[in-house]
């Protein structure tokens, strides 16, 4: 699985979130959301807006949170993980949620899509 992450620092804070969620590696949902969350600055600085590590579940009212400044793509990104975590359902397609990624994030996205599926 490691050779899916963006770098160190991404593995690093991947652990963290791991860990902080008390989430078994064989947690495919979870793992997903983690490796998501912690591939990007932002969604990880804002990590626990987006996931309750208390009672263990995602917080879709951060996406309505105008305290929380989230911009296009972190929206993106949010509304994917919530999706591959338990099938959040989104008005947007897969399509209109990718098109506004740059390079990173879409590889962010593709291999979070295989931590869910293949690990």
């Amino acid at each position: 699985m490691e050779q899916l992450f963006l770098n160190e620092e991404h593995i690093t804070k991947y652990n963290i979130l791991i860990q902080k969620g008390g989430t078994n590696k064989n947690d495919s949902e979870r793992n997903a959301l983690f490796f998501i969350l912690s591939g990007n600055i932002d969604l990880y600085q804002k990590a626990d807006y987006i996931y309750d590590f208390v009672e263990r579940c995602i917080e879709p009212e951060c996406l309505n949170n105008t305290n929380i400044d989230f911009c296009t793509s972190s929206i993106a990104l949010i509304k994917l993980a919530y999706n591959l975590y338990n099938g959040y359902k989104t008005e947007e397609t897969i399509l209109c949620i990718l098109k506004c990624l740059d390079k990173d994030n879409l590889n962010l996205c593709i291999n979070g899509l295989k931590v869910r599926f293949t690990y």
